[in-house]
């Protein structure tokens, strides 16, 4: 696709693709200044380097731009960006967790988002992880020379990224309970609308914020089409996708659990960009059973 977008630019040019924001962050002037909340200690990111570097300089580069946190930490392939994306596992997780039974009254606070997370939640968010792990031990068993190992679960994400942010790491929910850089960070809410009329001080969730509207389509529908065209079940992905597209107006995995509903296209999965096999999703990866060499996005390992 880069190659694509950019055409003879595209071997002049070069590509870095991280799993994550470096800080946790929210704006405090739209458009203008932000708060840094806290700073992630490491990030994975995938390279193609511009012709004439070296992914050795472009990382020094990279790490001059951010300073000495978070540290930069080669990933040997796109895909595994592309699944170990922790905002698609951690965003509509905890959006179906807090409001899959919600009653559709408003609330008089607006409750915290992942200081909030309950013992439910936290189970969902490991059956996300689950599926994903088992996603990429599809693609081991094809190639057992492709590189999934930077593929974390949710768990080991957490405490890659905040370690000495938190404060109790016996169990996910403690751990994202006790994360000081989360301090403060609520649910999107908006204010309730009554007859045409705002209801200040009264809130109900905005299901339209990009934790569902960017991180459903961009990121768990991916990893859902790619589980597909590996035949892996993923019963947990199927339950937060079914839940948070019907939240978002939008049909990307079928009632039949197949991933060619009318807003497809609109998505990142593979079958968007006409890969529907298992054959096809292998050849676009120049992935073959046994071989030595695996390689997705002209990154490639022997």
């Amino acid at each position: 696709l880069f190659k694509k977008v950019m055409g003879d630019k595209a071997d002049k040019l070069g590509l870095v693709a991280f799993e994550t924001l470096p800080w946790a962050c929210k704006f405090k002037v739209w458009g203008q200044t932000a708060e840094v909340l806290g700073t992630k200690e490491t990030i994975g990111a995938a390279i193609v380097p511009p012709a004439g570097k070296s992914k050795a300089e472009v990382i020094l580069k990279l790490q001059g731009l951010l300073g000495m946190e978070p540290t930069i930490d080669e990933c040997p392939n796109v895909m595994t960006i592309s699944l170990s994306n922790p905002g698609q596992v951690i965003h509509p997780g905890i959006m179906y967790g807090r409001w899959h039974n919600w009653d559709g009254k408003a609330l008089k606070e607006k409750p915290l988002f992942y200081h909030g997370v309950d013992q439910e939640t936290a189970d969902v968010l490991e059956g996300l992880s689950d599926d994903i792990s088992a996603i990429c031990k599809a693609l081991k068993r094809i190639d057992n020379k492709y590189d999934t190992s930077q593929v974390k679960t949710i768990m080991e994400w957490y405490l890659a990224s905040y370690q000495a942010s938190i404060q109790d790491a016996s169990s996910l929910m403690k751990a994202m309970q006790t994360n000081a850089a989360y301090q403060g960070l609520c649910h999107p809410m908006k204010e309730e609308v009554q007859d045409n009329a705002r209801r200040p001080g009264w809130w109900v969730p905005d299901f339209q914020f990009r934790y569902l509207t960017e991180d459903v389509p961009t990121g768990l529908c991916f990893s859902r089409g790619v589980a597909e065209l590996l035949e892996v079940q993923t019963p947990i992905i199927d339950k937060v996708l079914h839940w948070s597209q019907a939240k978002l107006g939008k049909d990307y995995l079928t009632i039949q659990g197949k991933m060619t509903g009318r807003d497809v296209a609109e998505t990142r999965a593979p079958q968007a960009y006409g890969v529907k096999s298992k054959k096809e999703l292998c050849d676009f990866l120049r992935i073959k059973p046994s071989s030595g060499i695996s390689c997705f996005a002209g990154i490639c390992s022997s």
